[in-house]
């Protein structure tokens, strides 16, 4: 007699009712997806590892609190939080200076590097802010596939997958945004160049 495989959302069930192995199952099952969506952005595999046991641990931890809402597939959840993680270290990257050295060290490289002056930072921060006030002004679904695509270099085909549409309709969503952005930008008149 064939076993019958359960849903997702079925051994979700049984986790939560105290059954471990239901648990390992929904990660054996989504795993390879899970890795292979953080790797792409990462291609890091140490990195990767790290921040597919970060996902899991949140996931662990909502539906162990009984805050898992069941809204769509569970997979595409836990991508959104593997989505989350990564935009999170990418930040956290950004905000860390490096510096590439050629063995000839100078510290007034250091000092005044190639940096814009502080004009030219304080113009392009109030550029930015306010481009990410108007962008809060799209529906949702338009500023979703934007933010992933401009913020995070997350490709269409990745954010396909994690919205749960076609290819076709999130590039229908980034072309909408973008040009409903520009009608923003004009309404409100605001120079972004």
């Amino acid at each position: 007699m064939k076993k019958i495989a359960l849903t997702d959302n079925e051994l979700i069930a049984q986790y939560v009712a105290g059954d471990e192995s239901a648990l390992k199952t929904l990660i054996t099952r989504h795993e390879k997806r899970v890795f292979s969506y953080i790797m792409i952005s990462v291609k890091n595999r140490e990195l990767a590892e790290d921040i597919f046991q970060d996902t899991f641990i949140k996931v662990i931890n909502t539906l162990r609190s009984g805050n898992y809402k069941e809204e769509g597939k569970f997979v595409q959840w836990v991508m959104r939080i593997a989505n989350n993680l990564k935009i999170d270290y990418f930040r956290k990257m950004q905000r860390m200076p490096t510096f590439e050295g050629n063995g000839d060290f100078d510290i007034f490289d250091v000092i005044y590097g190639t940096d814009p002056s502080v004009e030219q930072k304080m113009i392009t921060e109030q550029i930015y802010e306010e481009l990410r006030v108007l962008i809060t002004m799209l529906p949702d679904e338009q500023r979703e596939v934007l933010e992933m695509r401009i913020y995070n270099d997350i490709s269409f085909k990745d954010i396909a997958e994690i919205t749960g549409v076609s290819i076709n309709t999130a590039l229908g969503r980034m072309r909408y945004a973008l040009i409903n952005l520009r009608k923003i930008i004009k309404e409100k008149n605001v120079v972004v160049c």
